[in-house]
């Protein structure tokens, strides 16, 4: 037989309750340990990483850079009148000498002001030979009047002696003798002064006639100086080289002006290595550092010099430097030949070192990932100091002997751990 239970169901409610708010409270645990329990940590393939160790000990400086092989010394050859191309006999990269013709041109206007100088010099010296031939007719006419005024002074002289004498002998008035003696004393003036003017009228022919001649010199200066611009249109090297390049424009059929610069020609046994170097490096590098230069040519392999110039000014990011080569020229050597070298800086010594990473400055604070036991690698704070081409310096937050991961870690800058396998 069944007994009614009045608090049955209201018991069942209470269980109910509590156990509902136990699977609550449990479920809340459980989500806020689920949300502080880390990420795994990402794995990365030790093959595709670059790790470097720390050392301590001494460190060689280097500054890297790329550039080119140029002439020490070079020349522009240009032409000296103007002309039109007609031919070039030369091409870029050919060996030439001095008298090697580089090209021809043609001006007929300058060779046909040849031919006209030519025949204004002939005409000046007919001119010369007719001026002086009349002026030696002056010249005989002159010394003919002067010796009729020899003549008639001498008879007038010999007049009045003779009228002297007879007026000693009572024959002569005494105003005979005065006026014959004036008559004497006149025609020895007039032989001065046709004296005078013989001597006037020498001077003047020899002025005439240097005057012409003066034209005459004039005229053959010209004929030399146009001969030498007509031998100007065969345009020489002027100078033994390599005929590096052409001027713009340079071609068969334009007209160049004259003074104009049409080729660049260089000493190939005289070259230096003119190198870029970074901005932010260049202001390590002085005059007279020891440098290396790689030709690029197993059969030379590195050959020293030495930085002989710094441009003062940057461009492009970077700053020219030139190296001079020590000894002779390397074999296979040219111009614009492609070369890497190396600055050495300084050397440094019982330092702390290591590897230099990727896209590293010097005095920077870098985020690296130094490598612990177990495989694990940790996000670590470095202070790098100064750096080389294959290594850098390291002031703080890494002792000798840690492991770094040198390559670039950028794709895992939101990780502060990795476990490399």
């Amino acid at each position: 037989m069944d007994f009614p239970r009045p608090n049955a169901r209201r018991n069942k409610r209470i269980v109910l309750a509590i156990t509902l708010t136990f699977a609550i409270a449990g479920v809340t645990a459980a989500i806020h340990a689920f949300s502080k329990l880390q990420p795994a940590a990402p794995v990365v393939d030790r093959a595709t990483v670059w790790f470097g160790t720390v050392k301590r000990g001494s460190m060689l400086r280097e500054i890297h850079g790329v550039g080119t092989l140029v002439p020490e010394e070079f020349r522009w050859i240009p032409v000296e009148p103007d002309g039109l191309i007609e031919q070039i006999h030369v091409r870029v990269g050919d060996v030439v000498t001095s008298e090697t013709i580089l090209m021809v041109l043609s001006n007929p206007e300058l060779e046909r002001s040849v031919v006209d100088t030519e025949y204004d010099i002939r005409a000046a010296l007919a001119d010369v030979a007719n001026l002086r031939s009349q002026l030696q007719t002056q010249v005989l006419n002159q010394q003919a009047s002067q010796a009729s005024a020899d003549a008639a002074a001498l008879r007038a002289r010999l007049h009045a002696d003779a009228d002297q004498e007879l007026a000693r002998d009572g024959l002569k008035s005494a105003l005979d003798v005065k006026l014959s003696r004036l008559d004497s004393e006149n025609a020895s003036a007039q032989v001065e002064l046709e004296r005078k003017r013989g001597e006037v009228n020498t001077e003047a022919a020899e002025t005439q006639i240097a005057a012409r001649e003066a034209q005459v010199e004039k005229l053959r200066a010209a004929l030399v100086f146009k001969k030498a611009q007509v031998a100007g249109l065969r345009v020489r090297a002027g100078a033994a080289g390599v005929l590096q390049e052409w001027s713009a424009g340079v071609e068969r059929g334009r007209r160049i002006a004259a003074g104009a610069v049409v080729a660049k020609l260089a000493q190939p046994g005289r070259l230096k290595a003119q190198l870029k170097i970074a901005e932010a490096l260049a202001s390590d590098v002085a005059i007279g550092q020891v440098a290396a230069i790689d030709l690029r040519d197993r059969s030379n392999g590195i050959v020293p010099g030495r930085v002989v110039h710094i441009d003062p000014a940057a461009a492009g990011g970077s700053v020219t430097i030139d190296v001079q080569f020590q000894g002779p020229l390397p074999k296979g050597a040219r111009p614009d030949l492609g070369v890497d070298g190396t600055v050495e800086i300084e050397r440094l010594s019982d330092v702390l070192y290591v590897g230099r990473p990727s896209q590293t400055q010097s005095d920077v604070w870098l985020s690296m990932f130094k490598l612990m036991p177990g495989g694990q690698a940790v996000r670590t704070q470095v202070k790098l100091g100064r750096i080389s081409v294959s290594s850098v310096e390291v002031r703080e937050g890494l002792v000798e002997g840690d492991q770094i991961i040198l390559s670039d870690m950028s794709r895992w800058s939101n990780v502060d751990q990795l476990r490399i396998q």
